[in-house]
């Protein structure tokens, strides 16, 4: 009799969760396999995946590097803002 209920529950825990979108827009499912008994299509892998993260990052942080340097140089140049040499004293 308890057997019969484990095994009831766990097949309509598998058979029971539908895909479900979360916030992040992607389809998450709880089973592996149909109603059917047939496994799921196995998930696109992406080409360049740590490749693309790790390009991401460079690019970002070089464009950000870049723009700071511009914008340190124009300020300067314009003289609103000269950093002095008092500020160096640590007497």
């Amino acid at each position: 009799m308890a057997a019969r209920l484990v095994r009831t529950l766990i097949n309509a825990r598998l058979t029971a969760s539908p895909p479900r979108l979360q916030t992040t827009g992607q389809v998450t499912r709880k089973a592996v396999t149909k109603p059917t008994g047939a496994f799921f299509e196995e998930p696109e892998k992406q080409p360049y995946g740590l490749l693309g993260v790790a390009v991401t990052v460079f690019l970002g942080l070089f464009i950000g590097a870049t723009i700071s340097q511009n914008m340190a140089s124009f300020l300067e140049e314009n003289e609103l803002f000269v950093p002095s040499d008092d500020d160096d004293d640590d007497d």
